[in-house]
């Protein structure tokens, strides 16, 4: 049986814009489906970097942690530093093969590259037993240079190599044969992420498995082998084949959705699958525990922390309209996994009309004391955005904002997505409310939340 070792980069997006919980909440995810490894990006000096790598090492047990390490010997100590407690640690020494991207990022020649190949893999195999070595862009490289510096990463101690097609040059059957020929001889495993973007990564991957490749990096949402097809196909094909992994299987669809939930920010009913209406209907003299058995039905595996949350939630729904479903499962998407609330939404007054100019009185309470915004704007829910950015004494950059329907009935739930940008990053926030402009600022109140709570 040729057994496959899945190694995860979903967490390793440098473009992220998850919240410190989203990401600890998919890395349990990962573990709990069976990855064999889950990525993280290279850490930068800000602590909570360190923190993420800490707090993930404390419960990650099964899984390789694996964090990147390519600018300097001093990223290899971050990284170590980080990594001590956690119980299989990797660092992953990721350099550039061509000459192009060799001297633009790192500042070197070819002639010189093989050199610092042994420098950063022998410098992380004294502070980490697990060492891979990373060629990005493999195939666009010089043939001969890629195998001298994959024999030289090995000879300096690296555990395990990894070829990238980073740029989808080659068709599934080329990639294969290319992974062969340079990696003939390798006396360490050898693995491949494959770029999706031409849509035949899952084949390009299993060719070269069928060619000896025991790891493949996947991905939910991101660009290289998707998770779900590759996993999918494992399950499939392994009777035919003697192909194996450590997935489960039974719980691949359920967990990815809930990944793609947690990406997205965004209640399933309405992205990534059709939630059936079996006619359940919640009243708000239901129970915590009638709550728990629906969000489970859905698919949801929640803390204890998170179905507090979602039961309040479903109060304050429940106590204007009877919530089903599909508007229980709006309401996980809005309420579960979200940071610590700052500022909580008290009350707000809108006034609107075609002779009158809109405006908005919001009451926001932080630390227990209650800040009141008043503001003028171009329509209600405009008026109320920048009531709201009084209190908080900022102004935000508005991405991107949408409103939909849960239901389709008389008294339907708007949901409402917020994105907001700062510095460069996008923070999306859900809100739900029985009336379009509560669930407005409900929604913009959740993204301010996760920007405060990163920056603190």
């Amino acid at each position: 049986m040729n057994h496959i070792k899945i190694a995860d980069t979903t967490l390793s997006d440098v473009k992220s814009n998850l919240s410190f919980k989203q990401k600890l909440e998919i890395a349990r995810k990962l573990e709990r489906l069976g990855v064999d490894a889950i990525e993280l990006p290279e850490m930068g000096t800000a602590r909570a970097d360190s923190l993420l790598v800490r707090t993930a090492a404390s419960f990650v047990k099964g899984s390789v942690l694996s964090v990147a390490a390519t600018s300097s010997p001093d990223a290899i100590d971050r990284a170590a530093e980080a990594l001590s407690t956690a119980a299989r640690p990797r660092i992953r020494v990721e350099l550039p093969m061509t000459s192009s991207i060799m001297e633009y990022t790192l500042h070197k020649k070819q002639n010189k590259m093989c050199d610092y190949v042994r420098t950063m893999v022998e410098k992380a195999k004294t502070v980490c037993d697990n060492v891979e070595f990373v060629a990005v862009d493999a195939t666009r490289a010089e043939e001969e240079f890629l195998k001298e510096a994959i024999r030289t990463a090995v000879d300096a101690g690296a555990s395990c190599v990894t070829l990238c097609d980073d740029a989808a040059v080659y068709l599934p059957d080329d990639f294969a044969a290319f992974v062969s020929r340079v990696t003939e001889g390798v006396s360490v495993p050898v693995g491949v992420l494959c770029n999706n973007k031409n849509g035949v990564a899952v084949a390009a991957a299993i060719l070269a498995v069928k060619n000896g490749v025991t790891c493949v990096k996947t991905s939910i949402g991101g660009e290289s082998t998707p998770l779900r097809t590759f996993g999918t196909l494992i399950k499939d094909i392994r009777e035919n084949y003697g192909i194996s992994s450590e997935l489960r299987t039974t719980e691949l669809h359920r967990t990815i959705d809930q990944i793609e939930w947690i990406i997205s920010g965004k209640a399933q009913a309405v992205t990534t699958r059709e939630i059936v209406d079996d006619g359940i209907v919640l009243q708000l003299n239901d129970t915590i525990d009638t709550v728990r058995e629906n969000v489970e039905k859905l698919g949801y595996d929640l803390s204890d922390e998170d179905i507090d949350k979602i039961y309040a939630e479903f109060r304050r729904i429940a106590r204007k309209k009877n919530v089903g479903i599909k508007e229980l499962d709006a309401i996980i998407a809005s309420s579960a996994l979200q940071v610590p609330e700052t500022y909580t939404l008290e009350n707000y007054v809108i006034n609107s009309g075609n002779r009158i100019s809109s405006s908005a009185q919001i009451t926001l309470k932080r630390e227990g004391r209650s800040v009141q915004g008043i503001a003028i704007g171009d329509g209600p829910i405009d008026a109320a955005f920048h009531a709201i950015e009084q209190i908080i004494g900022r102004h935000f950059e508005l991405d991107d904002f949408s409103i939909q329907t849960v239901t389709q009935e008389k008294e339907a739930m708007g949901n409402a997505l917020v994105r907001l940008r700062v510095a460069g990053k996008i923070y999306s926030g859900t809100g739900l409310s029985t009336d379009i402009v509560g669930a407005s600022v409900r929604a913009y109140v959740n993204a301010v939340n996760k920007i405060v709570y990163e920056e603190d």
